[in-house]
């Protein structure tokens, strides 16, 4: 939902999810006035939204497209069979996260970000249910090569892009995530998940319907109404 003269704005949440990093990290890029391979220092923020820094979204790319590897694009995993299942906390290490938990709260807190787990066990009782959730080692290899921030790398597969969704539709028909992350300006289905879950979108804090069935059973959804109010209200570069 931006113009031409009017550049995307995103904060540090936002960017942090889509560069695989924490928002404070982005942060501290900022204030470290840390320099890329190119030698030019992280850019200067243009606005402002309450007390959260704004940057040009296409600037900050530009910056990361020319940033030295970092550690976790430098891990390498170790050598397992492709289909050998791997809960959340493995999967974390396997990825070479420091954090456990860190596969655990992409799937709860960045919708979409992360793939879905290939296989999901019921288990506990009927009193005290739980899910268990695995995922392949080739599952995870994938996502490695396509992950936000990683940088293009040869044969990588192109991470899938959001719907083309059109703004004269029916303003009651509901939308999942990523209908509203396109309708919205995002990238990508992770920073907009990123950026409701840090409070940015507050007219999309409630809901208007779930998903009743599929996979996506239980997913929230809204009506192109709410999302394109919702739009009229993202920050725009000022004058």
């Amino acid at each position: 939902m931006t113009s031409s003269d009017q550049p995307r704005l995103a904060d540090a949440a936002e960017i942090a999810a889509e560069q695989g990093l924490t928002p404070a990290r982005i942060s501290g890029l900022y204030t470290g006035q840390e320099q890329n391979a190119a030698g030019k220092t992280f850019p200067e923020p243009v606005d402002k939204r309450g007390r959260a820094r704004l940057w040009d979204h296409a600037a900050v790319t530009e910056w990361f497209a020319h940033r030295a590897p970092a550690r976790l694009a430098e891990h390498t995993p170790p050598s397992l069979d492709p289909g050998t299942l791997l809960n959340a906390a493995d999967a974390s290490r396997y990825l070479g996260y420091k954090n456990s938990n860190q596969v655990t709260t992409f799937v709860r807190d960045h919708l979409g970000y992360f793939p879905e787990p290939d296989v999901v066990e019921e288990k506990g009782t009927a009193e005290n249910p739980y899910r268990r959730q695995l995922w392949k080692v080739q599952t995870l290899k994938d996502w490695m090569a396509t992950r936000p921030g990683r940088g293009r790398r040869a044969g990588a597969k192109e991470s899938p892009p959001l719907p083309d969704v059109p703004v004269d539709g029916d303003p009651d028909e509901l939308l999942g995530a990523s209908q509203a992350a396109a309708l919205l300006g995002f990238k990508s289905i992770g920073s907009f998940s990123s950026s409701l879950s840090q409070g940015n979108l507050p007219l999309l804090k409630e809901t208007d319907g779930v998903t009743e069935e599929g996979r996506q059973k239980g997913r929230r959804r809204w009506t192109r109404r709410r999302i394109l109010q919702q739009a009229a209200e993202r920050p725009r570069k000022k004058k």
